[in-house]
């Protein structure tokens, strides 16, 4: 929807008002992850077939509005496994910073290279999630301390906590 960019002031208004639902839609779902139930799960089914068979007349919209509503069953997996994320932007602010740190280095040079890159910011970034300072996470492990937990065990530890719906 992003990408649309209606020069028309009716299809520009047509635009905002879609989108307006579309984000209150949005919102119904982050409160839906928070209190689920089959009920709301079953309102929110029909809410989602009601906005997505909208037709406003803006041929651009309506196909990216067609578009979304054949991604149906995935875009609606949190109401069977609330659990999970509505979007994928952390994944993609992941994918951002190497993109960002490779046009910024020009690459490496070799293999070796490539390897210790990668594995640099898979250990920043991971550090991170984990609200584990990295400087120190990597300092203890240069002086072979071992001091602080491996970011291994603390990832099995947070994957303990989290409970999956499998009904």
């Amino acid at each position: 929807y992003k990408k649309l960019s209606p020069v028309v002031p009716l299809h520009r208004a047509k635009l905002d008002d879609f989108l307006t639902q579309y984000w209150n839609y949005y919102h119904k779902l982050l409160d839906y992850k928070k209190r689920p139930s089959k009920k709301r799960a079953n309102v929110l089914v029909q809410e989602f077939d009601r906005l997505f068979s909208t037709m406003t007349g803006y041929q651009q919209l309506d196909e990216r509005i067609k578009k979304s509503k054949l991604k149906k069953d995935s875009l609606l997996l949190v109401l069977k496994y609330p659990e999970l994320p509505l979007h994928n932007n952390n994944s993609e602010l992941g994918a951002r910073v190497q993109a960002r740190y490779r046009d910024i280095s020009f690459h490496t040079i070799n293999e070796k290279g490539t390897e210790a890159k990668d594995t640099f910011m898979t250990i920043v970034a991971t550090a991170k999630k984990l609200a584990v300072n990295t400087y120190q996470y990597i300092l203890d492990r240069v002086s072979k301390k071992y001091e602080m937990p491996s970011l291994s065990s603390l990832i099995e530890a947070k994957a303990q906590t989290v409970t999956f719906n499998t009904s």
